[in-house]
């Protein structure tokens, strides 16, 4: 008896402590927005933003290029790569 409520606690604290992660602000805001600079790697970038929601590249001669996108709810962060680092980046929110 006295394992199973320690089990329960345990399974308790688990769902509690997602809970607060899932509730964590996102990722895709103003501030890590301004996190991003030019040619900085897509790496980088990933370990600030997460995985883009969109991607898509092209591969010419010696010169590779990328544009990725990262939305949540109204907001659209969008990155363009050449050679696997930044060259332009921009921020947008849908009109209400």
């Amino acid at each position: 008896m006295r394992r199973w409520c320690r089990m329960e606690a345990v399974a308790l604290s688990l769902v509690i402590c997602m809970g607060l992660v899932s509730c964590s602000g996102s990722k895709i805001s103003q501030e890590n927005f301004e996190k991003i600079h030019t040619g900085m790697p897509l790496a980088q970038v990933a370990a600030i933003l997460g995985e883009p929601t969109e991607a898509s590249s092209v591969d010419v001669a010696v010169f590779s290029g990328a544009v990725s996108k990262w939305k949540k709810g109204d907001v659209t962060i969008t990155i363009q790569f050449v050679n696997g680092k930044v060259v332009a980046k921009q921020l947008s929110k849908a009109n209400p």
